[in-house]
C-alpha cells in the first residue's frame, strides 16, 4: 500500500505584520496566513485574544528563528473599558459576576487610580489565559468553573494614559512589557474605582519594532494573491532582521562567516562588550550571535539561506 506524501509547502521566509481581525484566534490567523503563502513553516509572536484586534507579526520559514525576540518585546495597546460591570473573564465575552448600578466615577478618579499602575508592578495572571498548570491551560480549567492559585508576576507599565472618558466607558493607551494582561489591568482598575470594569475593545498598536502602520489584513493578502500571484504577496513580506533592529549590527567577511557557520566563535573588530548581535555577511542577514567571555562572537540562531 503506497503512502500519500504530504506536501511540505514553500520555502518562503519573512514576516507578515497582520492586522488580526476581531473574533479570530491567533492560531486561526496564523494558519490562514500560512495557507495563503503555502509556507512550510510558520509561527506567531504572542497570542491576542479573539476579542482583540491589531498588530500580530507572523513569521514564515526561517523568520521563525526570530519569533522569540518578538514574543519578548514590549507592546502597546488601546483599550476600551466598560465601568460598572465585572465579568469572570474581565472582558465582554465573560459571564457577569458583579454589577454596580449606582456609581459616579469622574475622570479625576480614574487619573488618580491609574497612578498605581505605572512602573514595575505585580500582576496576577487571569484564569482565562493560556498559561499552563500541570500542562493544562488555565482557560480550560476556568471553563469548568475551576480556580487555581496563580503566582503574581512582575511586569512593567511604561505608560498608561486616559484618552477618552464618559460616565461608564473609558479608553486607555498602554505601553507595557511582555506578559502584561490588559484584561487584568481593566479588572484591577474597576476594583480600585469600587465599581467593577471589563474590556469591551482591545487593539494592539505596536509589537516590538512593528506598528499598525505596517499591518496588512487577511483580506488584502488574498486580494493581492488573486491579482499579483505569489510573487506579489512575497513582496509584502518584511525582512526578518527588522524584528531585531534594536540589536547591534556586526558585519563579517565571508571567510569569518564560514567559520561561524561551522559553530566556531570568531573575533571581529569593534564588537560590543556583551549581549546579542545581528550578523551580516556581505550585507546579507545570516542570523543572531552572542558575545562570549573571550570577547568573540558565537553563533546563536543562524539562518539557512
Amino acid at each position: 500500500m503506497s503512502r500519500v506524501r504530504r506536501r511540505k509547502g514553500r520555502n518562503v521566509s519573512g514576516i507578515v505584520v497582520l492586522d488580526k481581525a476581531k473574533g479570530l484566534s491567533s492560531n486561526a490567523a496564523l494558519q490562514e496566513v500560512k495557507r495563503i503563502y503555502g509556507a512550510n513553516k510558520a509561527g506567531h509572536t504572542g497570542s491576542l485574544d479573539p476579542l482583540a484586534t491589531g498588530v500580530l507579526p507572523i513569521c514564515l520559514g526561517e523568520a521563525t528563528k526570530v519569533s522569540q525576540f518578538l514574543l519578548e518585546s514590549d507592546k502597546k495597546y488601546r483599550a476600551r473599558i466598560k465601568l460598572g460591570i465585572r465579568t469572570d473573564s474581565a472582558d465582554s465575552e465573560g459571564v457577569i459576576i458583579e454589577r454596580c448600578e449606582n456609581f459616579a466615577v469622574k475622570a479625576a478618579d480614574v487619573e488618580k487610580a491609574l497612578q498605581s499602575f505605572r512602573g514595575e508592578i505585580e500582576q496576577t495572571p487571569p484564569m482565562y489565559s493560556a498559561l499552563k498548570v500541570d500542562g493544562v491551560p488555565l482557560y480550560k480549567l476556568a471553563r469548568k468553573g475551576q480556580t487555581v492559585a496563580r503566582e503574581p508576576r512582575k511586569i512593567t507599565v511604561y505608560s498608561i494614559e486616559l484618552t477618552e472618558f464618559a460616565a461608564d466607558e473609558i479608553e486607555l493607551e498602554i505601553a507595557c512589557s511582555k506578559g502584561t494582561y490588559i484584561r487584568t489591568i481593566a479588572d484591577d482598575l474597576g476594583q480600585a474605582l469600587a465599581c467593577g470594569a471589563h474590556i469591551i475593545g482591545l487593539h494592539r498598536t505596536q509589537a516590538g519594532a512593528f506598528t499598525e502602520e505596517d499591518c496588512v489584513s487577511i483580506k488584502f493578502l488574498m486580494q493581492e494573491k488573486d491579482t499579483l500571484g505569489m510573487q506579489g504577496i512575497d513582496e509584502i513580506l518584511v525582512p526578518m532582521d527588522r524584528a531585531i533592529s534594536d540589536l547591534p549590527e556586526v558585519i563579517l567577511p565571508s571567510l569569518t562567516a564560514s567559520c561561524l557557520r561551522q559553530g566556531q566563535p570568531v573575533l571581529v573588530r569593534h564588537l560590543p562588550a556583551e549581549g546579542l548581535v545581528r550578523l551580516y555577511e556581505e550585507g546579507q542577514f545570516i542570523g543572531i550571535g552572542s558575545i562570549d567571555e573571550d570577547g568573540k562572537v558565537a553563533p546563536k540562531r543562524l539562518i539557512v539561506n
